[in-house]
């Protein structure tokens, strides 16, 4: 089965894809957040959608204090169609990268016995 992650930067797409490899689930982090193609994210099929969400704060503890509110808003506009079509949203803030995972897990096992 094959995983889609999307989020904005610091969110820990690149972090959690490596994670589920590890798994032998095929994950691909997608960078939606830096196009303004809107639908980026559908172009490798999925048969689990992953909207990673961090808030600001949590993005400007990852990538520096720095980080520009106006580019978070920005990602969060560009993000904001995969969001909406996402089959789960995390925050990765609040989870740690095992609770993001396991999550991820029960969804592709749940969707699996539904024959998604």
């Amino acid at each position: 089965m094959r995983v889609v992650l999307v989020g904005p930067c610091g969110a820990g797409k690149s972090t959690v894809a490596a994670e589920l490899a590890a798994r032998g689930v095929e994950a691909i982090a997608v960078g939606q957040e830096h196009s303004i193609i809107r639908d980026l994210w559908r172009r490798p099929a999925a048969d689990l959608v992953v909207f990673l969400d961090a808030s600001l704060e949590t993005v400007r503890e990852r990538r520096g204090a720095d980080w520009p509110a106006w580019l978070y808003e920005e990602e969060q506009r560009r993000l904001s169609e995969a969001r909406a079509h996402a089959d789960l949203v995390l925050d990765t803030g609040r989870l740690t990268v095992g609770e993001v995972v396991e999550r991820i897990l029960r969804a592709l096992e749940k969707a699996g016995q539904h024959g998604t």
